[in-house]
């Protein structure tokens, strides 16, 4: 008795224990076991405040530890990929020998068109040094917006004779000098002057590009829409109507739709107008501001940098800035950004960078040259800003 006391005054886990060692069949060992340990040690549960609190410990602990969101973009404005392109669905409903009707009420009067040069053009990979695109293209790759920069008689209704005689005389003016694939007059016609499959002289000496290639001197690669109309002098603004706006907005759904043409390609002719004599940007400067981009279903191109800027090196000047007015589109800071951040790269100055793009666009012109790309209804050799 003695003993058993002895034992019973062990802590209850080592007297089951020995108990258990004493026992020979296993079944009833395990029985013993189980009787023995029972409510021996009940699960101990911290009260609901307690653990809640430990909850709410740790939830603050590692907002603590974590860093702080930024407000700042994780990449440059300039290098964020653009958001995926949508087009309409636009179709050829019917086609005479006068017009073509399209499903979204585009109506193009195809009376004067005429063929020239094929369309036939190269691109240049921005991502591989420029090196041309081994293939030849033909089909357009942007759109170009102008203005005809020709006499206009007041829209009213009593000058309705004029205002039609005025549209004819400019149409066959356009023709023959196959100046713009097409031409949305002050009525909101649309008349097709060049065929798309054909090259117009409506860019001259110019540069564009896009996320993947550059393009220079854009007759071939760019089709152009012109809007009869006239910068006056102290209106820094020409004036286009209700009804050209709504034809220049379907034309270039249709067109976008026809040849899926990216929304960023679209842009104005002082957007990609070049003096390769002076290293000057804008030397054309219709449309230099005020072009309805969002009334035409587009983004606020002006915002886009200038590649002949930011890839080629080319610069501005008091003139061009006269042109755009006092708020400088804000591609062209862009495009300064770009061209600082790659000359930091290469450990080039930024003269030295500009240098260096300069080169590069005169070892390429030449070749661009001889396939008749800079050809246009201006002249050519005037070294100033001019409007078309």
């Amino acid at each position: 008795m003695a003993l058993s006391g002895k034992l019973r005054n062990l802590q209850p886990e080592r007297y089951v224990d020995w108990r258990a060692k004493r026992i020979s069949d296993p079944i009833d060992k395990l029985q013993y076991l189980r009787r023995g340990m029972k409510d021996r040690n009940p699960p101990v549960r911290r009260p609901v405040w307690k653990r809640l609190s430990l909850g709410a410990f740790v939830i603050v602990a590692v907002s603590i530890l974590l860093p702080a969101p930024s407000h700042r973009q994780m990449l440059p404005e300039t290098t964020q990929k653009p958001s995926p392109e949508t087009y309409s669905n636009i179709w050829l409903v019917e086609e005479s020998d006068r017009e073509q009707v399209f499903s979204n009420g585009l109506r193009i009067d195809k009376r004067f068109s005429v063929p020239n040069r094929p369309r036939s053009y190269q691109a240049l990979d921005r991502k591989h040094g420029m090196t041309p695109s081994p293939d030849w293209r033909s089909q357009p790759a942007g759109i170009v917006f102008h203005t005809t920069e020709s006499a206009l008689a007041p829209f009213e209704a009593e000058k309705n004779g004029a205002l039609k005689r005025i549209s004819q005389i400019l149409i066959a003016s356009l023709r023959d000098n196959r100046s713009y694939h097409f031409l949305i007059d002050r009525f909101g016609r649309v008349f097709r002057l060049v065929e798309e499959t054909s090259a117009a002289n409506h860019a001259g000496n110019s540069i564009w590009a896009d996320q993947n290639w550059a393009y220079l001197n854009l007759n071939s690669s760019f089709l152009g829409i012109s809007f009869e109309a006239q910068t006056n002098p102290g209106e820094p603004v020409p004036t286009i109507n209700t009804a050209q706006i709504h034809a220049g907005r379907i034309l270039t759904e249709m067109l976008r739709s026809k040849y899926r043409i990216p929304g960023e390609n679209c842009v104005t002719h002082a957007q990609v107008s070049v003096n390769p004599s002076n290293m000057r940007i804008g030397y054309h400067t219709d449309w230099a501001r005020g072009f309805p981009f969002a009334a035409l279903g587009l983004d606020n191109n002006y915002g886009l940098p200038l590649p002949s800027l930011s890839d080629f090196g080319f610069q501005y000047d008091d003139i061009f800035r006269q042109a755009i007015g006092p708020d400088l589109w804000k591609g062209i800071p862009r495009a300064e950004s770009q061209r600082e951040l790659e000359a930091a790269s290469h450990h080039r100055t930024i003269a030295g960078q500009r240098r260096f793009l300069q080169e590069r666009y005169r070892k390429l012109y030449p070749a661009f040259k001889l396939t008749g790309a800079i050809e246009e209804t201006t002249d050519a050799t005037t070294t100033t800003t001019n409007n078309q």
